[in-house]
């Protein structure tokens, strides 16, 4: 069994070295196709982070109506709140508390101006609430406006929204990208492995003639798209786990001062594993539709 196991190693390798040529240009298609993946999956994910930052910051200011400024409405208001699907957590901000917010957040001049309106606070009670998903968003604003003793309802402002959806529409055409050119990749080693079939026929058909089972001829043009993707996956994990260890240690970890990177490690390790399984597994899919193809004998 090993002795089998060796000998299509063997052949598999002999087989990547007689067709170099065309090895080499699938290696390069699964190169070239890796890199870009690999570039999308480390936007995508941290897209996804930043993406996470930026719902996590957005938050519904919800006004208590003058009127409704007793503990029983306040009471009432904050239990449907906490009824509404979609809101992770609800926060009582009084007006004494909305009035020292902005007492601290302003400059000394605009404070002066505040504090003359101490004794006749102009704020609002209010409730604070965090969303756990902003595509709910516009149904959770509208059952909030609909609750009694609510006078105003205040979002994160459309701009906030129009990026989420950037960020969203960026990691899809990025996952439609990625998927044309892993079809292009798992292509170009097929038909490298229907030449490479093509030019051992006689020897094929020598092998069947003297009884050799269709999974013992297969299996060196296996080892042979697995080889092509191996090492197509090589020069894809050393670009980008170098270029991302430098960009991150360049940009102190953060994206525009706001953003926090992943940290390379292990980000970095379990990025290379994914690329060198990825290459593995397109180089096998290549060369499995192939021989399935061409060296379709019934036995």
């Amino acid at each position: 069994m090993l002795r089998r196991f060796c000998r299509h190693i063997k052949e598999g390798f002999q087989g990547f070295g007689r067709h170099f040529g065309l090895s080499f240009s699938s290696s390069t298609a699964v190169t070239i196709t890796l890199i870009i993946i690999g570039v999308f999956v480390v936007l995508t994910y941290n897209l996804q982070k930043m993406t996470l930052t930026i719902e996590n910051s957005i938050s519904i200011s919800a006004l208590v109506a003058y009127d409704a400024e007793d503990d029983n409405n306040i009471k009432r208001i904050e239990k449907e709140l906490k009824e509404i699907d979609g809101i992770s957590s609800v926060t009582y901000s009084s007006k004494e508390d909305e009035f020292n917010y902005y007492i601290n957040s302003a400059d000394e001049e605009l404070r002066k101006f505040y504090e003359a309106y101490r004794n006749d606070n102009p704020f609002h009670d209010a409730f604070i609430l965090n969303v756990a998903d902003t595509k709910n968003l516009n149904e959770i604003l509208k059952k909030v406006s609909n609750i009694y003793g609510i006078s105003e309802v205040y979002d994160g402002g459309s701009n906030t929204y129009k990026l989420i959806d950037v960020l969203e529409k960026t990691r899809l055409f990025g996952g439609v990208l990625v998927l044309s050119l892993i079809f292009l990749a798992v292509y170009l080693v097929y038909n490298t492995i229907k030449v490479a079939i093509s030019s051992r026929k006689d020897e094929i058909w020598i092998m069947r003639n003297v009884g050799a089972k269709n999974s013992y001829v297969r299996a060196p043009f296996l080892v042979e798209g697995i080889l092509i993707g191996a090492l197509g996956s090589l020069i894809p994990i050393l670009v980008l786990s170098i270029s991302y260890i430098y960009l991150y240690n360049n940009l102190n970890g953060n994206l525009f001062g706001a953003f926090v990177l992943e940290t390379p490690m292990p980000f970095v390790l379990y990025l290379s594993l994914g690329l060198f399984l990825g290459g593995i597994l397109v180089g096998l899919i290549g060369s499995y539709i192939s021989v399935c193809k061409f060296l379709r004998v019934r036995r």
